[in-house]
């Protein structure tokens, strides 16, 4: 028995290392077959893949971001000019001022380099001439529109008027008159001089609206109710200003006129207590139009360097470090411009009495770079990093609606119109073209021209006063364009075009011209639609697809100025000297 004991395990260990062969080779083929059949099964798409499930959206936002010079969407930006465009052909020289020294060249350590329009500002609101960088948008929110018309349910606050030296008089809200809007943090809020009430609302949506008769108004979203005094300098404010996009109590507003207070310029407001902090470009001494200084335009802020762009009807860029220092929850606020810069040009066609010198109009910034048109017929890109010109488009005539700048499959491309200024191109009682186009942000060569035959008169010019919409979302193939003075003198139209042709996809004719601009509104579907206000004081709501005039309202008075909308609000003023606020239902 022991003897059989100490065979059995001799035994056992060689069956063992047969059956253990076996099974090893037994599980190799199955290895074997699992292996070929995922190599050559077909991919699911049911949902026990939830990569295939999963939106590409969702999974990009669960990556890292990443770096911004590799990304499609943020694509670098280094315009260069051709033949056609080399700035010598329409610029015959620059200048450039720092502090109170003329330098040959200049160049910024910090670098400006300006995002997506989508990044400029996150807080709620507008806060410049069309929103952002690109001046692709007066609307803030999405809308609930159901009735597809504008509510009873209106509201509306008085302004007034204001005589300037020459006698003049100014009206109300004027071209381009555009109101901000902020919702301020309530811990904000607490350290403003606003009325109690305002302080202590739960949450608030202030309009600031600077207008005509010298007033900056700050008014109720909801109800137009006055949130506190009235801001009186006195100068006519024709432009829309800007705040900080930071959210900082800060505005940035230009006189359009001379006043009794003096020579008109610009302004930096603390908006905690409305006092003027700094004051630049009266009848400045670098300008090569003399003692005109207004301002127009609508300011943007580098938020990363710390920088003030502001364009002048003077001719001049202005660029100043303003050393910001807000502590929120102390309430206090300070600025001490440093680094202030100037950039100068000068037209080949340039005289006292035509192509003017200046920028009435609020420009695009994108990277380094600013687009922006002036009085005297030239689209320029600047460098701002180096102050020197990157190309210079000839459009023809005073320009005052403000270029748009879109990205489309990652290229950059500007849409603009221009103005007829009677006697320059053609005589006061005739006509002239007034082309809408696209241009090539990249190189400033004219992609597509659509035109336009249109009348003038001296002072009421007729062309694109307004600046074009840029249609997102289910109107993405579009962009909405205000012509005035055609095809009759008193008349004008609003054009829906598409983009990459240029082709007129649906066109109004209104009985009275427009120098408001249209703004695109859209309900959380995409649906889009669009607010039009006329000379002719009526405001209409139109399908952004069609062209169908769903509902209008007659507002009292010629509307010049271009509406904001926040949500399901409506907010523009009339020379008539009214404030509205409209909701859309």
């Amino acid at each position: 028995m022991p003897t059989n004991k100490r065979k059995l395990p001799r035994r056992g260990k060689q069956r063992s290392s047969t059956a253990g062969l076996f099974i090893f080779i037994a599980l190799l083929s199955v290895l074997v077959v699992i292996v070929f059949r995922n190599v050559t099964a077909e991919p699911k798409t049911t949902q026990e893949s939830p990569v295939a499930e999963t939106p590409v959206a969702a999974i990009e936002s669960e990556t890292p971001e990443p770096d911004v010079s590799s990304d499609p969407a943020f694509p670098d930006f280094d315009p260069k000019a051709v033949d056609s465009t080399k700035p010598e052909l329409l610029i015959a020289e620059t200048g450039i001022m720092v502090g109170d020294q003329s330098v040959s060249s200049y160049s910024f350590k910090d670098k400006i380099d300006f995002g997506l329009p989508e990044d400029y500002t996150s807080v709620e609101g507008i806060v410049t001439f069309r929103g952002n960088n690109f001046r692709n948008s007066g609307s803030y929110g999405t809308a609930d529109i159901v009735n597809k018309s504008f509510s009873d349910n209106h509201w509306t606050v008085q302004t007034a008027s204001l005589q300037a030296p020459n006698g003049t008089v100014w009206t109300g809200s004027g071209w381009v008159g555009q109101p901000l809007m902020m919702t301020w943090p309530k811990e904000v809020r607490q350290h403003m001089n606003m009325y109690d009430w305002a302080k202590d609302a739960s949450s608030l949506t202030e309009v600031i609206y600077a207008t005509m008769d010298g007033n900056i108004y700050f008014l109720d979203l909801a109800t137009g109710q006055k949130t506190r005094d009235n801001l009186y300098l006195g100068y006519t404010f024709k432009g829309s200003g800007a705040l900080d996009p930071r959210g900082y109590p800060i505005m940035y507003l230009g006189a359009g006129y001379n006043s009794a207070n003096g020579t008109s310029h610009a302004f930096i407001i603390n908006l905690l207590d409305c006092s003027v902090m700094y004051e630049f470009g009266a009848s400045d001494p670098f300008s090569l139009r003399g003692t005109l200084s207004f301002f127009d335009g609508s300011a943007l802020v580098d938020a990363e360097t710390d920088r003030l762009i502001y364009p002048g009807e003077n001719g001049i860029l202005y660029i100043i470090k303003l050393n910001t220092n807000y502590d929120e929850k102390a309430g206090t606020l300070s600025i001490n411009p440093s680094e202030v810069v100037k950039w100068r040009y000068n037209g080949t066609r340039t005289t006292k009495e035509t192509y003017w010198l200046g920028m009435e109009d609020s420009a695009v910034i994108w990277r380094g770079h600013i687009i922006m048109s002036d009085n005297g017929g030239n689209l320029m890109c600047l460098d701002l990093n180096t102050l020197t010109l990157d190309w210079v488009q000839n459009v023809l005539d005073d320009t005052n609606c403000t270029p748009v700048l879109e990205l489309e499959n990652g290229h950059p491309y500007v849409y603009t119109s221009t103005s007829f200024h009677g006697g320059w191109r053609a005589p006061m009682s005739g006509t002239a073209t007034i082309p809408i186009w696209k241009i090539d942000a990249e190189t400033g060569e004219i992609v597509w021209e659509k035109d336009y035959t249109c009348y003038t008169e001296d002072g009421v010019s007729g062309g694109t006063q307004g600046t074009l919409a840029i249609g997102k979302n289910k109107l993405s193939d579009l962009i909405f364009v205000p012509v005035a003075r055609t095809p009759n003198a008193g008349t004008g139209v609003l054009v829906a075009l598409n983009k990459q042709t240029g082709a007129v996809v649906w066109e109004i004719e209104t009985q009275v011209y427009s120098w408001s601009s249209p703004v695109a509104v859209y309900d959380k579907d995409g649906n889009g639609y669009l607010v039009f206000c006329t000379s002719g004081g009526y405001m209409y709501l139109i399908d952004g697809l069609t062209g169908k005039v769903l509902d209008s309202m007659d507002i009292g008075g010629n509307v010049e100025a271009s509406p904001a909308v926040y949500n399901n609000t409506i907010v523009v003023g009339t020379r008539a000297e009214l404030i509205w606020g409209v909701n859309l239902t």
